[in-house]
This record gives C-alpha cells, sequence and structure tokens, in this order.
C-alpha cells in the first residue's frame, strides 16, 4: 500500500460516495491498526497516522516508528484481508451517515419518484440513492397506484435502520399542499405572496390562508389562476381533493367568515377565556356551515386556531337561558354572576370547571373561598354530565348491536314454505270460495238493517239488535219481547241450515 493508492482511493469514495475525505482517511488509520493488533497483539501500544497529502501510512509502537520492512510485514496479505473488512465497515457507516444528513436535511420538503413494487399496502418508491416508502396510512383515501408510476410526496421521517437508511413518506401530511403552492404559485415560491395558515382533511378538503405583501396582488385570484389553472393542477395532484383559499386577515371578526366560506356569517362573537368563537348563522345556511360531518367547521377552527361554534339566533338564545337557570343553581352564583359567565362564553359546567378562581374572582368580585366552592360544584356536575352522556352513549351502541344481531338472525333464517295446506294435506278455503260467504253475511246484515227501518218507520219502538259471533240476537228493551223470542227461535234455525 502506497501513498499515491491511498490518495486514489480517498478521492474516487469521495466523488462517488459523497463522503468526506477526512471520514476515508480515519477508515484507513482504523483498518491499519486492526491489523497491527492482530500482528504485534495488545500488549503493545500502537499509533497509526496516513499523510494526508502523500497518503504515506506510518505505525509507531510503543512511541518508535516501525521500518519499512516491518510495515510491509503488517499489511500483508492475511493481514490485509483483515484492513479490508474494517474499511468496508467504516464506508459503509459514513455512506450511511452522509445520506442520513441528506434526507435530514430535506424533511418537510417535496421530492419525486417511481413507484418499483409493493410490500404489503405500503408503496416503495425510488426517490435517487434510497428506496423511499409511502405506507398505506400516508397515502390518499382512495388514490391507487401502479409500478412504474411517478408519484410527488414530502419526506415525513428520517432514520437509521442498521447499516441503511429508512425514509418516510406521506401525501397525506398538510405541508404537501403547501409544497405543491410553492411549486405550482411563482409568487408563493418567491414569498410576495405568503400561506399564513392550512388545514387539510386529505383526499377531501382543505383550506389555505394567504396574504400579500404587495396591495396591488390580489392573493386569492393570484393563488387560482387565470380560469382555476394553477389550482387545477393543484387539485389533480391531490386526486381532486377540494381546496379553499381564503384572504388572510389579523381580525377574528374578518378571517372567521373567510373561513367559513361558502357558508354566510351573519355575527361572530369572541369568547377569549375559552379560546371559543360563537359563529351566528340563519337557518338556510346552518348545514351548509357545519358541512358533511362537520368537516367545514372543523377546518375552519384548524385554520383560525379557535374553537368554533356554530348557531342560529334561537338556539343561542335558548342556550343562553338554559345556562343561566343552570348556573343560578350553583351556591353562591347569584343571577348577575350567572349572566356575567354566560356572556363569557361560559356554557356548560365543563366550561366552568375549567375557569381559573383568579378569573373567576375578578368576574364576580368572589372571595378565593367563594371561588372554590363555585369550581368544586362544576367539577361534580360536569362528572356527573360525562358519566351520563357515556351511558346514554353505550345504551345507544347496545341498542344498535341488538338490531344488528335481529337483521343478522332474519336473513339466516330458511325461507318459509308458501303451501303449508298442500304438504299438511288440510283443506283451507279460497278466494273465490270466500266471496260467496262475505256476500251472504252481507245480505243478512242488510234484511236486518231492513226490518229495523221498516219497525221504526211503523210507529214501534226500535229493536236494538247485536249480532254475536254465533249469529244469536239478544233483547235489550223489555217492551219487544215477542220479537226477542222469534229473534231467538230463528238464530238457531239459521246455524242449523
Amino acid at each position: 500500500m502506497n501513498g499515491n493508492e491511498v490518495l486514489r482511493v480517498v478521492d474516487a469514495l469521495h466523488r462517488d460516495k459523497n463522503i468526506d475525505k477526512e471520514i476515508v482517511f480515519d477508515g484507513i488509520e482504523s483498518a491499519i491498526l486492526s491489523a497491527a493488533r492482530k500482528h504485534f497483539g495488545e500488549d503493545f501500544e500502537l499509533e497509526v497516522s496516513v499523510d494526508r497529502e502523500h497518503g504515506e501510512p506510518t505505525i509507531k509502537c510503543n512511541g518508535t516508528d516501525l521500518d519499512p520492512d516491518e510495515l510491509g510485514d503488517i499489511l500483508g496479505r492475511v493481514s490485509a484481508q483483515t484492513a479490508k473488512q474494517v474499511m468496508i465497515q467504516k464506508l459503509r457507516e459514513a455512506e450511511r451517515d452522509s445520506v442520513f444528513d441528506e434526507f435530514e436535511e430535506q424533511k418537510g420538503e417535496l421530492v419525486g419518484g417511481t413507484i418499483v413494487r409493493f410490500e404489503g399496502g405500503a408503496a416503495i418508491v425510488s426517490i435517487g440513492k434510497v428506496e423511499a416508502v409511502l405506507p398505506r396510512s400516508e397515502q390518499i383515501p382512495g388514490e391507487s397506484y401502479r409500478t412504474n408510476e411517478r408519484v410527488r410526496a414530502v419526506v415525513l421521517e428520517v432514520r437509521k435502520a442498521g447499516s441503511r437508511v429508512k425514509v418516510i413518506l406521506s401525501r397525506k401530511h398538510p405541508e404537501l399542499v403547501l409544497r405543491l403552492f410553492e411549486s405550482e404559485i411563482p409568487e408563493v415560491s418567491e414569498r410576495i405572496i405568503e400561506v399564513r395558515s392550512l388545514a387539510r382533511e386529505a383526499g377531501y378538503r382543505s383550506k389555505v390562508a394567504v396574504s400579500c405583501i404587495d396591495n396591488k396582488i390580489d392573493p386569492v385570484g393570484a393563488c387560482v389562476g387565470v380560469r382555476g389553472a394553477r389550482i387545477r393542477t393543484i387539485v389533480d395532484e391531490l386526486a381532486g381533493e377540494r381546496v379553499d383559499i381564503v384572504r388572510w386577515n389579523d381580525s377574528l371578526q374578518v378571517l372567521v367568515p373567510n373561513s367559513m366560506q361558502p357558508a354566510e356569517v351573519e355575527d361572530v362573537i369572541l369568547c377569549p377565556m375559552l379560546g371559543r368563537v360563537i359563529v351566528l348563522v340563519r337557518d338556510d345556511q346552518l348545514s351548509l356551515a357545519i358541512g358533511k360531518r362537520g368537516q367545514n367547521v372543523r377546518l375552519a377552527s384548524k385554520l383560525v386556531g379557535w374553537d368554533i361554534e356554530v348557531m342560529t339566533q334561537n338556539e343561542l338564545d335558548e342556550q343562553l337561558e338554559k345556562s343561566v337557570m343552570a348556573f343560578s343553581e350553583v351556591p353562591g352564583v347569584e343571577a348577575e354572576l350567572a349572566e356575567n359567565l354566560v356572556s363569557q362564553g361560559f356554557f356548560s359546567f365543563y366550561d366552568l370547571s375549567v375557569i381559573e378562581p383568579d378569573e373567576l374572582a375578578e368576574l364576580g368580585g368572589l372571595t378565593d373561598d367563594q371561588c372554590n366552592t363555585i369550581v368544586e360544584f362544576a367539577d361534580v356536575e360536569a362528572e356527573k354530565a360525562e358519566e351520563e352522556e357515556a351511558k346514554r352513549k353505550s345504551e345507544e351502541a347496545q341498542l344498535r348491536a341488538i338490531e344488528r344481531e335481529q337483521q343478522a338472525a332474519a336473513a339466516a333464517a330458511p325461507p318459509q314454505p308458501v303451501e303449508e295446506a298442500a304438504e299438511t294435506g288440510e283443506d283451507t278455503p279460497s278466494e273465490a270460495d270466500a266471496a260467496p260467504a262475505a256476500s251472504e253475511a252481507g245480505d243478512e246484515v242488510a234484511s236486518s238493517e231492513d226490518v229495523e227501518v221498516t219497525e221504526a218507520s211503523a210507529g214501534e219502538e226500535p229493536v236494538a239488535v247485536e249480532e254475536s259471533g254465533e249469529g244469536e240476537a239478544a233483547d235489550t228493551d223489555d217492551t219487544a219481547e215477542a220479537s226477542g223470542e222469534e229473534l231467538a227461535e230463528s238464530a238457531p234455525a239459521e246455524s242449523e241450515s
């Protein structure tokens, strides 16, 4: 091993593997030291150094430099194999560290690659030096991939796994939307337009709040592009995910209505002590403001950083009245203090239980003991409410489980035979046979009615006739004994016929 060979190896590794030259020199020194220890044993004090300019190795044994012949014996064939293994190990570690540092700097950045294969539900993406992993949990819901397909994703995590570097990609992270805005909209990449806030539910909807340092530029229009060309490219990359672009404003009174678009907001009530915003809308705008499964109001809350509660004016009035009545029952809370609490956005005992005693004292001018009593009472009532809610949900879950079992049992039950009478050999009356019987019964009823009408028209007292299941008539009037006897005698005759 001469100096020129060492320098050529160091330079080649530095260019091909992007490994620092000093790391390569350290690896060579470690390899030579390992070979020397195998030659001399552990009883000697050994020092190895490689000249950085000429590449010549030097070994000191107990402080004395070895002569060239002895140095050649150490770097012989057997020792050279040991040195090679140590060298390879060091270089692998250096290469892994270099790749790790490179992708660690790209964390959160947008990268492109080609899908090479699938392992379970995860897609393996080649992004240059490594094969990154796009797990199923980080894929956009409903999106499918094919081998050799190009995909773009953000680097979510980088970690060392033995001698390799494992890179985790994501297409669900909100950072992907931000990076797509930077790549597709020049004003965003040049920082003329700034993305102030972003909220996303991957595969369904995203809300992006933007502002501009130049008042002459409309940030929303610039992001949308001519006829929606720019935003359409981003939507196509996100597999059709809807993207709402809103104008940022430092005032919540303006920002909250912007974030609730496309719903129209009538009023915004801030509750700073709870970090809550009450949004009032008309009845016809309520479902639009809440969104499908609460998606619109949930994304708006993430966008502005405050909890948003959507109500109509009638719902707010009912809630205020209900809360004032409930708080008035708390020991030490008078009507004025209850109204003051409700005006600050405290609607439930849970809200009241999280207030600090000193803040409560400032609101009502109460002592510390009174404040502690109120907070403790609110804690107890809040726990009761949580238990009742949990019990209600449990009962609903049990009812749903019973319904599912009944439906499953009904679906699994064998079908009933249609012609049971034919199997048993019994005669059953048909519809044709039943029709004459019904007509005869109708004729009998009609004739009895005709008799009653005739008797009434003759000026005689009418006889009330009650038909029993056996066709018998009962007397209801003492003055109609003769008629009752005739009916009693005619009843058996009809039954015999």
